[in-house]
């Protein structure tokens, strides 16, 4: 089994408001598709009782809810969610708190006891982040200027090279907007190549084809989050369904599962600025036999809580592949 494991930043399962959620304003026909018509959204959350059960089992697809709180008071964070996520550690709990938006030392010395680019290096998988940053990324951090998040930083402690703007424009890796648009338009590489979000689902698809796992950060959900943009959410949203479904279009489902989650609540809504505390979405696709293995090592990753949470899917992983190996 492989896996193509797209992060999106900053998404919880809201209500069914579409005055302040845009994943029920939003047009997105994929969505629909795969989830027979029903929405991301808490009222699927009455079947949540039970942990091996997922909210909506279709044809295509499992739509799991997951616990980002990690039994720690406040608002959850990127860096301990994502590090929760990456490590299948609680870190809230091992720091007392959340911690964002970047890791601090405590998490960094965390991500270099192991995480999940760490284990598949370790046991000779293959794998890769296909995001591509610009120089200016590097430098920053060369210069100590800035620091990396959680998810590329761990790439970089597991020895995977991060993808470069050579790489964008040689078709081996792709934008964080999909387009490449934004690399023209913020960063003044005005030749920088441009994607259809067609074939930006295309690419996604064949740049995880030769990795058993690729993983694909798409953090721009959080800004929008941030950002109280309706519209621009909702834009943003419809830009990502067709990506999603030029992708699912070419994807072996039997071969392995596109994976997709979060490390916190934001976006769903869009009446506050800040994280929210929701439970945030596990879209598994792929196969039914695919998916009903993977649902069964969630449930033994989760055995002793009533819930998943965001621990669950880091073991859920390797344990899937390693039946594989």
């Amino acid at each position: 089994m492989k896996f193509l494991f797209i992060f999106m930043d900053g998404v919880g399962l809201g209500s069914d408001d579409p005055n302040i959620n845009p994943f029920i304003r939003a047009n997105m026909p994929t969505m629909d598709y795969i989830l027979h018509g029903k929405k991301l959204t808490t009222p699927h959350l009455h079947n949540s009782t039970d942990p091996g059960r997922s909210l909506i089992n279709t044809k295509h697809a499992s739509l799991f809810a997951i616990d980002a709180c990690l039994g720690i008071v406040g608002i959850p964070q990127s860096a301990s969610g994502q590090a929760s996520l990456i490590t299948g550690r609680n870190v809230s709990a091992i720091l007392g708190f959340h911690e964002g938006p970047k890791p601090n030392p405590a998490i960094i010395d965390i991500l270099k006891e192991g995480s999940l680019f760490g284990y598949f290096s370790q046991q000779d998988f293959r794998s890769t982040l296909v995001n591509a940053y610009p120089p200016r990324y590097f430098e920053s951090i060369e210069t100590g200027y800035k620091l990396p998040g959680v998810i590329a930083l761990s790439a970089r402690l597991a020895g995977i090279q991060l993808k470069t703007l050579d790489d964008l424009y040689h078709g081996e890796a792709i934008s964080a907007d999909f387009t490449g648009q934004g690399w023209r338009d913020r960063l003044g590489f005005m030749d920088a190549p441009l994607l259809s979000l067609n074939e930006a689902g295309e690419r996604l698809s064949s740049l995880s084809s030769g990795y058993d796992l690729a993983f694909f950060e798409y953090w721009i959900t959080d800004v929008a989050g941030h950002q109280q943009d309706m519209q621009s959410a909702c834009n943003l949203l419809e830009n990502f369904d067709c990506v999603l479904g030029s992708l699912i279009n070419s994807w072996d489902f039997n071969s392995g599962l596109i994976l997709i989650t979060s490390d916190h609540g934001n976006l769903e809504d869009l009446s506050t600025r800040r994280h929210t505390r929701n439970d945030v979405p596990l879209l598994l696709i792929g196969s039914p036999a695919l998916r009903e293995q993977f649902n069964g090592e969630l449930n033994q990753a989760s055995r002793l809580r009533e819930k998943f949470n965001l621990t669950d899917i880091y073991p859920a992983i390797i344990h899937s592949i390693g039946n594989f190996k």
